[in-house]
């Protein structure tokens, strides 16, 4: 495809394929471009290049930085992907590990042409509804703990035929936003990177999801600002009253009860407010069989962190379990294989943290709406 002087050459492969990976040789080397274009940033690009391991994760910087529920659904999807990679005996991403290999043998230049990975993810994460984001878990669990072996017919489907394509136009039509942001937003990017670049022939190995929005974007010669689509959208002003109004509203119901019946009353209020959230957050660190300092923590946490919208009571025990019971090195090494075990969240230190973070969150969100009914039922 010829746009503005430069010839493009699409390579759309699978990306967890050798006969993908054989593909991109065989192109760079016949064509010989002036510059590759690969689908990747320099995060995945380090990551796949140095084999970097789970171990690597600052998880106290995570915590601090509230990406725990972005790392567990990265963690999913990896873990899903590997499934398939050990089954087909290539591993995720070698195909566009291998167009950087072999552009260095040739000496060509190599532009990295995706989105910072983070930004997609929390682009995505941001754009989805409450109950969306439930969804895309429950369906993520789902998928990684399902016990039914990929059949040999669905392997060679994968070997031979574009079901990337078909599985998006699925996520399409069951998520719409979700689409916008991991296909068409990076569809949109991708062209623009790749038309920056200098040279006039470029070859761009990218997924075969791909291939059709670039094509189509190339040929619209739309010049696109990359900041548009760069930026975190905030979080909605209605949820930020609602994570205001909550407090507001129990802290002034419980002043107001004090204010008509009495000190007494209002102390019985706010015993109820700390019992209703503490005991289901600190059940959800027992079920997780979290440090019993994270237990404390819960129950101490959950009350407080429950009439505030900066911070929720999964991240504070999270704080406390990896600072109390920190993972070893051997069970972020075994990491990708435990995920698909159930029993093994309970084991591996790593994923136990996880569902500390996970069920702390969940009782201290019943208990707020516990405690709240009761408290307001009061004033009447």
């Amino acid at each position: 495809m010829n746009v503005d002087g430069k010839e493009f050459i699409l390579v759309g492969t699978a990306h967890i394929s050798q006969k993908s990976a054989d593909l991109v040789r065989e192109v760079i080397e016949n064509e010989k471009p002036d510059c590759v274009c690969v689908e990747l940033d320099p995060q995945r690009y380090k990551a796949l290049e140095q084999q970097k391991k789970w171990e690597e994760l600052d998880l106290k910087t995570i915590i601090r930085q509230k990406q725990l529920a972005t790392l567990i659904v990265n963690l999913l999807l990896a873990s899903y992907q590997k499934k398939l990679g050990e089954k087909l005996g290539v591993m995720p991403g070698v195909e566009l590990l291998e167009a950087t290999k072999v552009a260095k043998e040739l000496q060509i230049p190599v532009e990295l042409c995706d989105r910072d990975i983070r930004i997609t993810l929390r682009r995505a994460w941001n754009s989805m509804s409450f109950l969306k984001k439930f969804q895309l878990i429950s369906v993520g669990l789902a998928g990684v703990f399902e016990k039914h072996d990929i059949s040999e017919e669905l392997l060679q489907e994968i070997k031979e035929k574009d079901v990337l394509s078909e599985l998006m136009n699925e996520l399409g039509k069951a998520m719409p936003v979700l689409k916008t942001v991991l296909i068409d937003e990076r569809d949109v990017y991708l062209t623009q990177k790749m038309r920056l670049v200098s040279g006039k022939k470029i070859v761009a190995v990218v997924g075969a999801g791909h291939v059709k929005g670039i094509s189509e974007a190339l040929e619209k010669n739309h010049q696109q600002n990359l900041r548009e689509i760069e930026i975190i959208p905030p979080v909605s002003p209605i949820w930020k009253v609602i994570g205001w109004g909550i407090p507001v509203i129990i802290l002034g119901s419980i002043a107001y009860i004090g204010f008509i019946k009495g000190a007494s009353a209002a102390g019985d209020n706010m015993l109820y407010w700390i019992l209703a959230n503490g005991i289901p957050s600190s059940i959800g660190a027992i079920i997780a069989l979290g440090h019993p300092f994270t237990i404390l923590a819960a129950f101490i946490g959950a009350p407080i962190t429950s009439l505030t919208p900066l911070i929720g009571a999964g991240y504070v025990t999270a704080f406390v379990q990896v600072y109390f019971s920190p993972p070893v090195v051997k069970e972020f090494q075994t990491l990708s294989s435990d995920v698909l075990n159930l029993k093994m969240w309970w084991k591996n230190k790593l994923l136990r943290l996880l569902l500390v973070f996970l069920l702390t969150g969940i009782g201290s969100v019943i208990g707020t709406y516990v405690g709240a009914y009761e408290i307001i039922s009061n004033l009447f």
